[in-house]
């Protein structure tokens, strides 16, 4: 293995933040040089965040986070995923013709949830002011940053849509009439003032704890609140329906939400205690994998063979097949996650892993959910073959129009940890809201318009998201969290990273470094919900041979480029106390800084 790296592992003993793009990796490190916690430093790199990479994030978001306390010794989840409004119901959509729920516009919004999670997080983990943590954002919005070239083109690509059917869209982002050039000066003002507003309501209090529940108060049940209700009450928009539709959220829906702690779903692996989110996110999906592959003998596989590869794959088929059926909102639907962890489960389903590719989508049969399996899987036979044929994989592949998600990752230098995956809000999904500068998430789309799936819509309901963290814990006492963007792809690229690591190789950059791979053989997340029965892509650099020899398993070869799949981020702390961190150089824009 070649001791060559597009980066050097990042090494230190003060601190470390890793994240999707270098100017906010630089604003958490500024952060921990002023004396805040990890958890300060991912609130203002995550706010930052939601200014240079407005196509991937952004204030009507929802996020997923894991933290881990050194005070505590614990792993808590924050779920800021917000939950389908109450007026969202199965028929108030197929009232209006559809089948699937349109993968952008109004109707897919559910309860924005990111800026309460970041809030919850800086109130009861955090130490620095609101005022504080935020300015970086607001600088950035204000001041202007240098635009990143996938957002010009995702600007440039949308002009003549927002021009005829966004007009707020276009306002805020072609304020001159037209799209921005690569690496040129954007600025996000009427965002800025947004957040200056909410810092001057929030500061007629001194104490921090109190500011920061103004701000919360501001924007669920204040002047954003109202703004955005305001809107939505006469705002019909065209989306991916080819119809013009109004939203179903209003103020009392955002009033009478909040994110939560909760706490993780773990599974123990070859010394590692993992951490995820419950099954309203995918998440769990890894830690079926991981139980898969237990004892099949992955540790002496090449980690860029054909061998490991495959494996990993057809584990993955697995694990997002029982996704498909039984994942959803624990508090709305009885999720058997015992028995989908178990060894005997497991030892069975382990069975199906063969020396080909398989084709079918193959759930598990846990004994009283035969209707809900056979429910599910009738209605992705459903998905017609129109839909199939426009399908694009969604965020399996980087690409300039579509959205996707951002990641970041923060150790303290007292062993606080941060692992975080926001997402939604998207610049191309939702038209910007007058007055407030950002837009609404799209997360509905994940729902099923079928009654009676662990996934269906439901007012109420959270929908069962792709945003997927981790935390791991050894027992030597080292730590890793880690993660990337992706949709569906997140625990794929996530699993192939933490096998290799775990297995095969120390160095994070190195094991970011090699080459990755997916499948799409399972119903995508996204608009419009189709599948591609027995997909692979993979990233040429894995060799001829390997390809050849994945083709001959029978795999559904899709060669991509070098260097163009996954965007993990990294980083671990050591027993004695050595920060780690990397990030990948795919896009050439994550960064992982450190001393």
């Amino acid at each position: 293995m070649s001791s060559f790296t597009t980066r050097p592992e990042v090494l230190g003993r003060f601190g470390v933040v890793t994240s999707t793009h270098w100017i906010a990796s630089a604003v958490g490190m500024g952060i921990l040089e002023k004396g805040g916690n990890a958890f300060d430093a991912a609130v203002a790199t995550g706010l930052v965040l939601q200014v240079v990479e407005p196509h991937l994030n952004g204030p009507g978001g929802d996020l997923p986070a894991l933290l881990y306390s050194a005070d505590s010794g614990k792993v808590e989840v924050i779920c800021a995923q917000g939950t389908a409004p109450a007026g969202a119901s199965i028929e108030h959509y197929t009232a209006q013709g559809l089948e699937v729920i349109p993968g952008d516009g109004l109707l897919a919004t559910v309860i924005p949830g990111a800026f309460d999670g970041w809030m919850l997080m800086l109130r009861d983990y955090g130490s620095m002011p609101l005022a504080e943590v935020l300015a970086p954002a607001i600088f950035y919005a204000e001041s202007g940053h240098p635009v990143l070239p996938r957002v010009a083109d995702t600007i440039a690509e949308m002009a003549e849509f927002f021009r005829k059917e966004w007009p707020t869209s276009f306002a805020t982002w072609l304020p001159g009439g037209s799209a921005p050039e690569a690496h040129s000066n954007v600025r996000n003002p009427v965002l800025a003032d947004c957040w200056k507003r909410i810092l001057k309501e929030a500061s007629v209090k001194s104490d921090r704890q109190e500011q920061i529940e103004l701000a919360r108060h501001a924007f669920y049940r204040g002047f954003v609140a109202e703004q955005i209700d305001t809107w939505l009450q006469s705002a019909e928009v065209m989306d991916a329906s080819n119809e013009r539709h109004k939203a179903v959220l209003n103020a009392d829906d955002l009033a009478g939400w909040q994110a939560t702690v909760e706490a993780p779903l773990t599974m123990d692996y070859e010394g590692w205690s993992v951490s995820k989110t419950g099954p309203w996110g995918q998440g769990p999906v890894l830690l079926q994998s991981l139980a898969l592959l237990k004892d099949i003998g992955i540790g002496s596989m090449d980690a860029c063979g054909a061998d490991f590869v495959h494996h990993v794959v057809e584990a993955m088929k697995l694990s997002y097949a029982d996704r498909e059926v039984y994942y959803g909102d624990p508090d709305f639907t009885d999720v058997p996650l015992k028995t989908l962890l178990s060894d005997e489960y497991n030892r069975q389903r382990r069975a199906l892993i063969g020396s080909t590719a398989s084709m079918d989508l193959r759930p598990g049969i846990v004994a009283g959910y035969e209707q809900q399996v056979e429910q599910t899987l009738a209605v992705i036979e459903s998905i017609s073959a129109t839909d199939q044929a426009v399908y694009e994989p969604t965020m399996a592949h980087l690409s300039d129009k579509r959205g996707d998600t951002v990641h970041i990752d923060v150790i303290d230098r007292h062993g606080n940890m941060v692992s975080v995956t926001p997402s939604g809000g998207w610049l191309q999904s939702s038209p910007t809201i007058p007055g407030l500068g950002f837009c609404l998430n799209s997360r509905a789309q994940m729902y099923w318009l079928k009654p009676g799936l662990a996934s269906s819509l439901v007012p109420g309901r959270r929908p069962r998201t792709t945003l997927t963290p981790t935390i791991a814990l050894h027992e030597d006492g080292a730590a890793m969290a880690f993660g990337t963007p992706g949709g569906d792809q997140q625990d794929q690229w996530q699993l192939a990273f933490f096998l290799r690591h775990v297995h095969h190789c120390n160095n994070l950059q190195q094991v970011i470094d090699q080459p990755l791979f997916h499948t799409s053989h399972f119903p995508s997340s996204f608009y419009p919900r189709a599948r591609q029965s027995g997909s692979m892509m993979v990233e040429e650099t894995i060799g001829e041979d390997v390809l050849a020899e994945l083709k001959k398993r029978g795999h559904q070869i899709t060669r991509a480029d070098a260097w163009t799949i996954g965007r993990l981020t990294a980083a671990r702390r050591e027993p004695d106390g050595l920060l780690k961190a990397a990030a990948t150089p795919r896009l050439m824009q994550a960064y992982a800084i450190g001393r």
